[in-house]
């Protein structure tokens, strides 16, 4: 695959990702949760690999991401460190995962780190500030979530977007600013107004990664399944559908089926054959076995 845009020999890091948003420069993050995948974002030039919790409905067909474990989490991450060389991994700590003790949660987290991953994220903000200060004392690098966050899906009743009102901008504006105090590397917003992630964005020194949260974010993340049109059911309004894959495998599979009801899979030159004098010695025995029964 040949990449034609960007630095793509600069190893990427937190201290990469605040140089970007310093100097306004859009920062690309992709979900991956297999070598080949992570190899295609990685080689595709994209900054950051996230290895979701979202795996739960595309890979793994959870109804949410509540079910997801470390250990189903544990193995992706190390797949997708495989497929990784530039960009920065990161990688979800699963519900109830980082909801223990602080010794537990770093503990579980220092796990990820030995996985692969070069950050973990966790999902909430002034109510998680002690606990990401402990893990970046730790020396893990945190990456912070806050907004509509999946994991508290039944706290909030469904995927709502959140920030409509004042109260709740003020929330996410302690939320951002305390993430940004404790030593979180970066944060993502999700399900927000765009002038709530704008004021966010331009109000914290960390780089902020949207998901639909509006274009004046520091970078924007998109599932690596939404991306290319391989998800079930109507998309969220922020998905842009880059391909429609989809149908691509659809019709291969649909041409493979009658390939091979018809006989025409495989044909002889997607065969193996003996080497002719093998095939004589073959032929000549079967023709004397042949003799002897007639």
């Amino acid at each position: 695959m040949s990449i034609t845009t960007g630095d793509f020999r600069t190893k990427i890091t937190p201290a990469t990702l605040l140089e970007k948003k310093q100097k306004h420069e859009p920062i690309t993050c992709v979900t991956a949760y297999d070598y080949t995948s992570a190899r295609i974002v990685d080689e595709a030039g994209i900054e950051m690999v996230l290895v979701g919790d979202s795996l739960g409905m595309v890979m793994l067909g959870y109804e949410n991401t509540l079910p997801v474990t470390v250990e189903e989490m544990l193995h992706h991450t190390r797949a997708a460190r495989r497929g990784v060389q530039r960009a920065m991994l990161i990688a979800d700590m699963p519900f109830a995962s980082y909801h223990v003790s602080g010794k537990e949660t770093v503990r579980n987290a220092a796990r990820f780190i030995k996985a692969g991953a070069e950050a973990v994220k966790i999902e909430g903000g002034e109510k998680r500030a002690a606990l990401v200060e402990r893990l970046v004392d730790a020396e893990i690098p945190v990456i912070g979530h806050i907004g509509l966050t999946p994991q508290s899906l039944l706290a909030m009743g469904g995927y709502k977007v959140q920030g409509k009102s004042l109260k709740a901008v003020e929330q996410l504006m302690h939320d951002a600013l305390a993430l940004e105090r404790c030593g979180a590397c970066s944060v993502v917003l999700e399900g927000i107004p765009r002038e709530v992630a704008a004021l966010i964005t331009h109000e914290i020194e960390i780089p902020t990664i949207g998901i639909g949260a509006g274009p004046e974010c520091d970078g924007q993340v998109l599932v690596f399944h939404d991306l290319l049109g391989l998800t079930f059911g109507h998309p969220a309004k922020f998905v842009r559908r880059y391909a429609d894959l989809s149908s691509v495998i659809t019709t291969a599979m649909q041409s493979f089926k009658s390939d091979v009801k018809g006989g025409c899979y495989p044909n002889d030159a997607e065969s193996y054959h003996l080497p002719k004098d093998t095939l004589a010695t073959l032929q000549a025995i079967a023709e004397r076995k042949h003799a002897m029964t007639v």
